[in-house]
């Protein structure tokens, strides 16, 4: 990791540059495969995926058979830890339902909305070097929640045509309606189109590699929803002298090894505390078994030191991170001014993969800094809102001489005229 103390502002945003996500080398690729399931389907898909998985596959849906038998090889331990997750997932989602409520903008003028499911979603889980059955809930749940129709699930399977059994167990459990061997781009076209066996969806949600990513940005520009821009994963971490070294490493490492394009960022106003963490990295490191893509990660990172509080909120801000952790006296304090960032983990002891896993929170966040303006998955994500309005004739009498005022100055007469009318209509 690179240290850096004391850099002056001009100085930060080369600092904070990322690595590059390479998106523009795939598009091509991303495209052709793209077009080619829109044409041939389940011709396409099986390609594909004998030619990226190794598997020579004769059907593309994972049978009833085949997730009751997954079903039974998850141990008693981990099915335990996913319920207790998938209790604190629907919880914290349960509560972000909203009450419809009237407003009258002015007397006989009413306005109000209406959150209504988005009819099918699919969702694409990675299950290469770590299968994340984890995203299964974090996706799966608030969609069931939302009241989705249809929900669809692609993930790919190893040379042998098997899912990962947690991930069919995740499924099942929070009540996927069908699932689909099918990784990268293959997977992201058949939902975005839709072929013999796999039905097209209306959005698009999940993580990916840069195939992934780059095939749902190009399906979002006309064909299918997605949920966000993603890239790789990346954390950085805000600490003083009142951190724990090993706990800051420790976090630093779990973003580390999700890949080698990954960044993880550590600011602190303590040289002091600098020193310790690296060399808890280095320690903590040499035990990890994905130690090589984890240092590759590290090669993208930092180790900032700057003078000020200030300072490290507004370096923050400026980087907007997925995930952020505040190892600080006065972490409520700070967190509050924190005004772009995918998830805040906030004292010693909330590691960010609590929110990965079993806290609550969503973990599909905004990368690459979209976290200035996207937010995280949400029940927001699988809902649409509809606006209504019901104007009564006195309502229309008062409001009725300002809105054909302002249609003539934008000279849209016909605009102006259903409101004439209607005046006129009134006054006989």
């Amino acid at each position: 990791m690179q240290k850096v103390l004391y850099p002056q502002r001009e100085e930060w945003e080369k600092l904070l540059e990322r690595p590059d996500n390479g998106l523009e080398d795939v598009y091509d690729t991303a495209r052709g495969i793209l077009d080619d399931v829109k044409r041939n389907g389940d011709a396409a898909l099986l390609k594909y995926t004998r030619m990226f998985d190794g598997a020579g596959l004769k059907t593309l849906e994972v049978t009833q058979n085949e997730v009751d038998e997954a079903c039974m090889q998850v141990n008693s331990d981990l099915k335990d830890a996913i319920l207790v997750a998938k209790q604190n997932i629907e919880t914290f989602h349960q509560s972000q339902k909203t009450q419809k409520e009237v407003v009258e903008t002015m007397p006989g003028v009413q306005c109000w909305q209406k959150s209504v499911a988005i009819d099918s979603v699919g969702l694409y889980i990675p299950g290469g070097t770590a299968p994340l059955f984890s995203t299964v809930l974090m996706l799966g749940i608030p969609a069931k929640i939302a009241g989705c129709k249809k929900i669809v699930l692609c993930t790919p399977a190893n040379s042998e045509g098997k899912v990962n059994p947690a991930i069919l167990y995740a499924a099942s459990l929070v009540g996927v309606d069908q699932i689909f061997k099918l990784g990268g781009i293959q997977a992201v076209g058949a939902m975005a189109y839709g072929s013999e066996t796999v039905p097209s969806v209306a959005k698009i949600f999940g993580p990916g590699n840069r195939f992934v990513t780059a095939a749902k940005q190009l399906v979002s520009l006309k064909d299918v929803a997605i949920d966000m821009p993603a890239g790789p994963s990346e954390v950085m971490v805000l600490a003083d002298e009142s951190a724990d070294a090993a706990f800051v490493a420790s976090d630093l490492l779990s973003q580390a090894e999700h890949g080698a394009d990954s960044q993880v960022i550590f600011v602190t106003n303590s040289e002091g505390l600098l020193e310790d963490v690296e060399k808890e990295v280095e320690q903590q490191l040499q035990e990890l078994p994905r130690k090589e893509i984890a240092e590759k990660a590290l090669a993208n990172s930092r180790l900032i030191v700057l003078k000020t509080t200030d300072e490290m909120l507004d370096i923050c801000n400026q980087y907007a991170p997925e995930h952020l952790i505040v190892s600080m006296r006065d972490d409520e304090l700070i967190g509050n001014k924190v005004v772009n960032a995918g998830s805040v983990f906030l004292g010693n002891y909330s590691p960010e993969s609590a929110g990965d896993y079993a806290s609550g929170t969503n973990h599909t966040l905004p990368t690459h800094g979209y976290a200035n303006a996207f937010s995280g998955v949400n029940l927001d994500s699988y809902m649409k809102k509809i606006t209504f309005q019901k104007i009564s004739a006195f309502g229309l009498a008062k409001l009725g001489p300002s809105i054909e005022v302002m249609a003539e100055a934008e000279q849209l007469m016909a605009h102006k005229n259903a409101v004439t009318v209607r005046l006129k209509k009134m006054e006989n």
